[in-house]
């Protein structure tokens, strides 16, 4: 697994941590029940603090992308087959934006619009 993130960037390193390990999933990199490197080996090899790992590590958690075990650490869940179903649907969306001329951010924006107001709706 190589994890990238760009010091340049004004996304927060953990975020960008995180982002990296989602892209794996999604594009079938890493599986469920594979296990990611220690927070450890990531700061070092990165060059930042180890907590600054263990946050993304929370926040992978959080979405149930990531199982922390006592003793096994960071654990890829089922969640990950369900981000690479995705992928391909994705990727088409994307194309079709960037074909319309549309920012990636702007359609983040919508996306996570989207998905916000379908979340209210639903409760």
């Amino acid at each position: 697994m190589l994890l990238r993130i760009d010091p340049e960037s004004d996304a927060p390193l953990f975020a960008q941590i995180a982002d990296s390990v989602r892209a794996d999933a999604a594009a079938g990199r890493v599986h469920a029940g594979d296990r990611l490197p220690a927070a450890r080996e990531i700061a070092a090899a990165l060059g930042v603090n180890v907590h600054t790992v263990l946050h993304a590590y929370q926040d992978l958690r959080g979405e149930g992308l990531v199982e922390l075990r006592r003793g096994r650490g960071a654990v890829i869940t089922a969640q990950a087959t369900v981000l690479a179903s995705l992928h391909h649907d994705i990727q088409s969306l994307v194309a079709r934006a960037r074909a319309a001329g549309l920012p990636p951010d702007t359609l983040a924006a919508l996306v996570k619009e989207i998905a916000t107001h379908d979340d209210r709706t639903a409760r």
